[in-house]
């Protein structure tokens, strides 16, 4: 009885000096285009590949799987107590789409050197806004959609206009009038509020810390200004037609750095949101 009782003792204090491996959490779908966040023991320091990730005080960080990002990566955890753990990441293949937009404006689709500059400066000036570090933990939020209705446009997608290849799509399109209200998706800080890019038109890209951004091009009206504190849920601009487009919608682009990353990944599946409203009324 004893020796039972003594065998008890010492593999409960065994598991109580073992590495918190299990402390480690990570949230997010493990494929390209993701966000993923997760969490350790306060003090813990965290590694991506090799690379340095920032983490809050009280544990917390994000990363990304960038469009094309590789199959296998590697995440590693050194511990307050100096133990390491390293934490294979598998992360899934995605398949894209080709969307052909016809339509598009010659002056938008042949610049003059005039226009080239302009284009230019607007995306130094996104460059840096994405780039932005601060210590908000607002990314930790659970994320809603800034605007809810038809998708028309998918993350990922390699984009032809009038017949010419162009970069790939890195935002979710959702179409609704111009005018209709856009709201942040998750508190943050407004860090860019320009009316009138060369291709994004009306744009505003809000910080929720640690490198994590959302971004909204295309707008027809702005009611933030940088510096502003805004709230999830609150009115930031209005969908409009600005830009590189055929017509109204709302471009919403999550970003880590300069990562660009799909933003559906954070929030319910549009059916579902739209299905709750239509039950709701």
């Amino acid at each position: 009885m004893f020796k039972s009782l003594w065998i008890s003792s010492a593999v409960i204090s065994s598991l109580l000096t073992m590495p918190a491996f299990a402390q480690l959490e990570l949230q997010g779908k493990f494929e390209q285009g993701a966000l993923i966040r997760g969490s350790v023991p306060a003090g813990a320091k965290v590694k991506l590949n090799g690379e340095v990730i920032k983490v809050t005080a009280d544990g917390r960080f994000a990363f990304g799987f960038e469009r094309d990002a590789e199959l296998e990566q590697s995440l590693e955890v050194v511990y307050p107590d100096g133990l390491t753990e390293i934490k294979p990441l598998k992360v899934n293949k995605r398949e894209y789409k080709i969307d052909r937009i016809e339509g598009i404006s010659k002056k938008i689709m042949k610049p003059n050197p005039q226009a080239q500059a302009r284009a230019a400066k607007d995306a130094k000036q996104v460059r840096a806004a994405r780039d932005t570090f601060s210590e908000h933990a607002f990314f930790t939020q659970d994320f809603i959609w800034p605007v809810t209705g038809r998708i028309s446009g998918v993350y990922g997608s390699q984009r032809v206009y009038n017949g010419k290849p162009g970069n790939p799509h890195y935002g979710v399109d959702i179409a609704r009038p111009t005018g209709t209200v856009v709201v942040a998706p998750a508190d943050g800080v407004v860090t860019l509020a320009v009316p009138d890019m060369f291709y994004s038109g009306g744009t505003v890209i809000i910080d929720h810390g640690y490198g994590v951004s959302s971004t909204f091009i295309h707008l027809h009206k702005i009611y933030a200004k940088v510096g502003d504190k805004v709230k999830q849920g609150q009115d930031v601009a209005e969908i409009g037609a600005t830009g590189r487009v055929t017509g109204p919608h709302l471009d919403w682009r999550v970003n880590w750095f300069q990562m660009r990353l799909d933003p559906t990944t954070l929030v319910p599946p549009m059916s579902t949101v739209l299905k709750q409203q239509k039950t709701a009324k």
